[in-house]
């Protein structure tokens, strides 16, 4: 029994891996449509809410038991961890506006070692040697990945600023999320922190397309940050039923409800190894669809952040002595 249920869990947190690496690239065919990433995070965000109220609704009215509801404190603390999740999205589709899918998708993966790096923050204690290993090996397989050994590639800084950005901005949401009222059911607790990165992308879409439409003093604010005047103009509603639905499904409703019915089974080392999917598959979706290149080098580079991320979440002997002892 013991042996299905994990693997059912990784069969969850594979898929959900899967469908959420395949994200970048249909942000990427909107984009080529003229879609701005105002109207790209605005639809995912607000058909990805409806359809967790729907979820939520449902779950509530069926459940036999009355459901845990959260706090007015643990209520404001979820809106804010979940400015995290909006910040995420917008930072990540920015950057994917510069650079590829492919070289975004191995800067949001930078998240492994910033993690590292907040926890010893968090405990004041020194990351041991495997995770310092495991950090380096990262470091190493980005570069390769990024193919920064050919001279002749030349990088957009602001697609490499931004995908950074996304990565420390996943980090915090990784963190919130495994910590922040893990009583509460999990389609709830995910409506909630949507609802947070909800004002985020929202007031993303007031100040870089809305208003500056609208307001002179806003325009003007607007030009300190970008000579790029294209996302100014009126909000294309038919995101909604072009990319919308897939955007909202593949990002914000299917992976996290997989992530969380699977992360039970695997455990956090196994469940993170496993969710490691979503590189692999980002990339081959953008060669497959996108027609990106993607040489061997960076596949190599690829193949070594795989490597960490199992380093890094394989047992000690410590931990496996206490396993055996508990057995």
């Amino acid at each position: 029994m013991k042996k299905k249920n994990i693997l059912k869990g990784v069969l969850f947190v594979g898929f959900g891996a899967s469908i959420y690496g395949m994200l970048a690239t249909f942000v990427k065919m909107s984009y080529k449509e003229g879609f701005t990433t105002s109207e790209v995070t605005t639809a995912q965000f607000a058909l990805g809410l409806a359809g967790l109220l729907i979820l939520n609704f449902i779950q509530t009215t069926t459940s036999k038991k009355k459901l845990p509801t959260p706090s007015r404190k643990e209520y404001r603390t979820l809106l804010m961890a979940g400015t995290s999740l909006g910040c995420t999205s917008l930072f990540y589709y920015i950057s994917v506006q510069y650079i590829a899918v492919s070289i975004a998708i191995v800067l949001l993966m930078q998240s492994v070692w910033f993690s590292v790096v907040v926890e010893s923050f968090i405990t004041k204690k020194f990351p041991n040697a495997k995770k310092v290993v495991a950090t380096v090996i990262v470091l190493l397989g980005t570069v390769l990945a990024t193919n920064l050994v050919n001279l002749e590639v030349k990088l957009d800084w602001h697609g490499i600023f931004w995908g950074l950005l996304a990565a420390a901005s996943f980090t915090m949401t990784m963190f919130t999320s495994n910590t922040l009222a893990t009583h509460l059911p999990v389609l709830r607790k995910s409506m909630i922190m949507l609802t947070g990165g909800s004002v985020i992308v929202l007031t993303f879409l007031f100040f870089a397309q809305i208003g500056p439409l609208y307001s002179e003093n806003l325009r003007s604010f607007y030009l300190n940050f970008t000579e790029n005047t294209h996302h100014i103009r009126p909000f294309d509603y038919s995101i909604f039923w072009t990319y919308g639905f897939i955007l909202a499904l593949f990002g914000t409703i299917i992976p996290p409800i997989l992530f969380n019915l699977g992360f039970p089974d695997t455990g956090l080392g196994l469940g993170s190894i496993i969710s490691s999917l979503e590189l692999p598959v980002s990339v081959t979706m953008a060669f497959v669809l996108l027609n990106e290149q993607v040489i061997l080098i960076q596949w190599i580079g690829i193949l070594l952040i795989l490597m960490a991320i199992v380093l890094m979440n394989l047992p000690s002997k410590k931990e496996k002595l206490i396993a055996e002892e508990l057995n």
